[in-house]
């Protein structure tokens, strides 16, 4: 049975496309299809992440590698203009934000609901598996999730970001009156900020080497900040410990630097934990001793699971403000110009925006 919907115009998918380590271009690609239990959609906003500048850049993460052109972007939103045969709850004309992890199997990991964790799983813009920067994209339905009216689609589209955060502080078990040390002011860690707070945590220190992000940190709900100078790592954990006037419960890290990863580990109180949510170098030395005879727990995250609902729910009930973090918006036709800015390290998150009709938020 054929999808149901209007014909897509036959207009050119425009893409933006790693083909190799810093071969970067935009690219005309055929519309998608969708299959069954597949939407095909029109996309609107869509967040330059770290990853994607990283593959830009070096070509791979880890054991990611680009062997073939890539098609980046997985901070996105869109509007539904065709529908699979067997896809019964979304219609044309929603509005939904893009979970960009699709498992392809019910492996063990699904069973348990931790699918982030499939081998097998489909990621968008991870190698090989192509992402939704572009006009026109295809997804599974059932991670595509509909964003309430009161809901812009730059919002939806840092669902994804939101969603590591969500993740993290679940990992970490941020609860009522937590006192939280979040290392790195980036969107990472702003995000984890806003969800930190609104699940409870009673104060937040932030640190980084930026004024002007730790400036952000402030206008966006930090109870205090650290510029990072060159402190050791313990001199910077008596810094958090003298501003929180404790020993933080949690520390979030979102750098993936050595240093802050020791300073993580310094930092926390004794029985408490420290979630690395950044990815740094593969091998780091750190003072395991410390954390050990102190019951510090490390954590990790792998991107996020069973997060989208309440993202959203968060977003539509005004819990949280996402909306300061968006500094700087490119037409999906100046994208190269967007990861060059994003490359320089300017602003704080950038959107790209492949609707030519509408360029709003």
């Amino acid at each position: 049975m054929a999808a149901r919907g209007e014909a897509v115009e036959a207009a050119a998918n425009l893409a933006v496309v790693v083909r190799a380590a810093g071969e970067l271009c935009l690219e005309n690609r055929p519309v998608p299809e969708p299959g069954p239990n597949e939407v095909l959609l029109k996309m609107h906003s869509v967040g330059i992440c770290g990853s994607d500048v990283h593959f830009w850049q070096h070509g791979r993460i880890g054991n990611f590698v680009v062997k073939s052109p890539m098609v980046l972007g997985h901070e996105a939103s869109g509007t539904v203009v065709k529908v699979g045969s067997s896809v019964t709850k979304l219609k044309k004309g929603d509005r939904v934000a893009i979970e960009p992890g699709v498992p392809r199997e019910i492996d063990e990991f699904c069973k348990i609901g931790r699918y982030n964790l499939s081998p097998t799983i489909f990621f968008c813009a991870t190698p090989p598996d192509d992402g939704n920067l572009c006009r026109y994209y295809k997804h599974n339905a059932n991670f595509c999730y509909k964003l309430p009216d009161n809901v812009t689609f730059e919002e939806g589209a840092l669902v994804e970001p939101l969603s590591v955060a969500i993740h993290a502080c679940r990992r970490a078990k941020v609860t009522l009156g937590s006192k939280v040390f979040i290392c790195g002011a980036g969107p990472i860690g702003l995000v984890t900020l806003l969800i930190a707070k609104a699940m409870g945590a009673a104060q937040v220190v932030i640190s980084d080497l930026s004024a002007p992000r730790l400036e952000k940190a402030k206008e966006v709900g930090a109870d205090s900040t650290i510029q990072v100078k060159g402190q050791s790592p313990e001199v910077l954990a008596r810094m958090v410990e003298s501003l929180l006037g404790c020993m933080p419960d949690i520390t979030l890290e979102c750098t993936g630097a050595e240093s802050c990863i020791q300073t993580g580990i310094y930092a926390t109180r004794s029985g408490g934990t420290l979630v690395l949510v950044g990815l740094g170098p593969e091998m780091v030395t750190l003072p395991i001793v410390n954390a050990a005879v102190r019951e510090v727990d490390i954590r990790g995250i792998f991107r996020y699971c069973n997060t989208w609902p309440m993202a959203i729910a968060m977003l539509a009930s005004k819990k949280i403000n996402v909306q300061p973090l968006v500094t700087h918006r490119f037409p999906l036709e100046k994208a190269v110009e967007a990861f060059e800015a994003a490359k320089k390290g300017i602003g704080i998150k950038i959107m790209l925006k492949c609707d030519p009709k509408d360029q709003n938020p």
